[in-house]
């Protein structure tokens, strides 16, 4: 059940994100979207670039995000779509993502903090903090704490 509808969705765990987005106009807005390069994160951008919504795929591979902004854009001509480079595992490269953004001159409406790094082994970056716990957590954190927009 939708909170506070009292009414049922209709959706189930096997509607897809376009079904679930139908009519939905998201002209005029910006998303930022983590790990969109692969996965769960390439099919939000998608889904959102459909729908109207300006969106920035936050990526670490850029190769891999600019081949998906590419699909993307030839799938939807009229997508907003940009590639940006960003390492939550980095601090400077969470500043220099803020930076970046904010010399855009956009106002953030949506930020889908989709990527994640899962693993068992504890791995140091260059900032002495676990590489799992400073990607999943603290490189979030960051981007609020850099004031990008909102």
């Amino acid at each position: 059940m939708w909170p506070f509808s009292g009414k049922e969705s209709g959706f189930s765990g096997s509607s897809t994100a376009e079904e679930v987005t139908q009519g939905i106009d998201g002209t005029g807005l910006t998303a930022i979207v983590t790990g969109a390069s692969n996965g769960i994160g390439t099919e939000t951008s998608r889904v959102l670039a459909l729908r109207g919504v300006h969106v920035i795929m936050a990526v670490r591979n850029m190769a891999a995000g600019r081949n998906v902004k590419e699909a993307i854009v030839k799938e939807i001509p009229t997508a907003k779509v940009d590639a940006m480079e960003l390492d939550l595992s980095s601090m400077a490269s969470v500043k220099k993502f803020a930076s970046d953004f904010n010399s855009k001159g956009l106002h953030l409406n949506l930020l889908i903090n989709n990527a994640e790094i899962m693993g068992n082994s504890i791995h140091a970056f260059k900032d002495d903090i676990e590489l799992q716990f400073a990607t999943n957590y603290l490189g979030m954190l960051d981007i609020y704490r850099e004031e990008v927009y909102i």
